[in-house]
């Protein structure tokens, strides 16, 4: 069987990352800046303590790789959460199985329901969110619902418990377009102290689905870390470029997107191991842009509507909005059940106003069917 991503992992020292990231120097910075293509070497400087004075240079950097790959456009998605149910117990998530609350799974009237609300709202993009249930919410269920929903958006992707392969497989054929599937933090120890019970307790199995959904044809897979779980998000964010770079260069037919959660309060939630703050948020960000300036950069409603207005236009190019982390969420609100609380809870036209003022413009639609990506 061909190498995953965990050989690569294995030659990776978290330890040694950590030093050389923090020993970079002001020089290394202006190395970076000034190259023409950026390095690992030069990605750990961008990611550096030593590049926080360098935010100026780094953002307008940033900001023109962005207006030249992508033009002046701003991608538009919602998460549909179809069920709270939950088979791992997670100290940072609200949906850990651990939580007292109330559990909901919708059912095709519910969701029906829900997809009109968000098509109302003008959505055309929709990602599936589940807890991870492999009886409950697992295969037969998106079996089920899956093509129904399909049907009524241009495009779906999902963030779900890890699958097989032949599974991936199968869902493209309902019209799955892309998965998400943050591994949280890529520290091992670290990741075993926050993953309790569950399937989701595997490190690897984790590691491994975007190997996965690459084999399977997945048309988009993404990628992040949990910002905050361990105690150097520095060596986190740069293992998400070695994934990166690892997954581009064997599954190249596969366009990527990277994310940026970071730890936002929940029921019965961890404090986080180490703070980003918000200009450090920029300063990694900015990083990504400039180590890989074709892949999506995404920023969900975790963040602030004043930081979100500010940063969007800078290096990001696909962002939520109105984001209801609960089922039933659009067309029934019961806060209660969400899994997160999302910092901004403007409605969508009011992101698309602000986006508007900053000159950008907001696309609800990139794509269509006879792009060949439609459902079967």
């Amino acid at each position: 069987m061909a190498q995953t991503f965990t050989a690569r992992w294995h030659e990776l020292d978290w330890d040694d990352i950590t030093l050389r990231i923090n020993s970079k120097t002001a020089l290394d910075v202006e190395r970076a800046l000034n190259a023409s293509k950026i390095t690992r070497e030069d990605l750990m400087a961008l990611l550096s303590p030593a590049a926080s004075h360098y935010l100026e240079p780094l953002a307008q950097q940033a900001q023109r790789l962005t207006r030249q790959r992508f033009g002046n456009t701003v991608s538009f998605y919602v998460p549909l959460y179809l069920s709270n149910l939950c088979a791992n117990d997670c100290t940072y998530c609200g949906f850990s199985m651990s939580n007292k609350l109330k559990r909901k799974t919708l059912d095709a009237q519910e969701i029906a329901r829900e997809c009109e609300a968000i098509r109302k709202l003008g959505f055309e993009h929709l990602l599936l969110v589940t807890g991870e249930h492999q009886s409950k919410v697992g295969m037969d269920y998106f079996r089920q619902h899956l093509p129904a929903i399909r049907r009524r958006f241009s495009s779906l992707q999902m963030e779900v418990q890890p699958l097989d392969e032949h599974e991936y497989a199968e869902l493209k054929t309902l019209g799955l377009d892309g998965v998400m599937v943050y591994q949280e933090t890529y520290h091992q120890a670290v990741y075993a102290q926050h993953h309790l019970r569950g399937n989701k307790q595997d490190f690897f199995w984790r590691l491994e689905t975007p190997d996965r959904l690459g084999r399977a044809g997945i048309d988009k897979i993404g990628l992040g870390a949990l910002t905050g779980l361990s105690d150097s998000w520095r060596s986190d964010c740069f293992m998400v470029a070695e994934h990166l770079l690892w997954l581009q260069q064997n599954y190249w037919q596969s366009r990527y997107s990277i994310s940026f959660p970071r730890l936002r309060p929940c029921a019965g939630g961890v404090e986080p191991a180490s703070v980003m703050t918000e200009s450090q948020l920029v300063q990694v960000i900015c990083a990504f842009r400039l180590f890989s300036p074709d892949v999506e950069l995404s920023l969900s409603t975790r963040e602030s509507p004043w930081f979100r207005d500010h940063m969007i236009p800078l290096a990001i190019n696909n962002v939520s909005a109105f984001s209801k982390t609960q089922p039933g969420g659009y067309a029934d609100n019961h806060p209660e059940l969400e899994q997160f609380a999302p910092h901004d809870g403007r409605t969508p036209a009011e992101v698309a106003a602000a986006l508007t003022r900053s000159g950008l413009q907001p696309v609800w639609k990139d794509w269509d069917s006879f792009l060949g990506r439609s459902a079967h």
